[in-house]
């Protein structure tokens, strides 16, 4: 019997982003469940207006510290697959700017180990977001 290969894929892109393709990625045999998440540049944060995003990201050590998150994810929870795909470059009002999606055997692994995952990205991975507003911007820093 030989071993399954997993297909985790890790990448940092300015191309627009396909949810759906990105999903797809990942859907081994042995799995039931794959849990995407679309994190999308909304148009109010904290009473504001934004205008657009901006994403930058320090692509070697981005995608090495994806990789780690990815091991561990598999480490604490019960699943089989990772991909985590993020985007550089000015984002639009409704534009997707992160997928991250989880395939398990079953659906409450995939469910926890997306939301951990999520977490941990805005906090560890060097990947910065410049919020512009009609009256100012800011840089935001970790989970936000």
């Amino acid at each position: 019997m030989t071993e399954e290969i997993r297909d985790d894929f890790y990448e940092i892109t300015a191309a627009p982003l396909d949810v759906g393709a990105i999903a797809r990625r990942v859907v081994p045999a042995s799995c039931g469940a794959i849990v995407t998440l679309d994190g999308f540049v909304r148009q109010f944060t904290r009473g504001r207006e934004t205008e657009y995003l901006v994403y930058e990201a320090y692509e070697p050590m981005a995608l090495k510290e994806m990789e780690k998150l990815g091991a561990a994810a598999r480490e604490r929870f019960a699943i089989e697959c990772v991909t985590i795909v993020h985007r550089t470059g000015r984002l639009e009002i409704g534009e997707t700017s992160v997928v991250i999606a989880v395939a398990a055997p079953h659906r409450r692994a995939a469910f926890e180990a997306c939301e951990w995952l999520i977490k941990e990205l805005k906090s560890t991975v060097p990947i910065w977001k410049k919020e512009v507003y009609a009256d100012g911007e800011t840089w935001i820093e970790g989970a936000n």
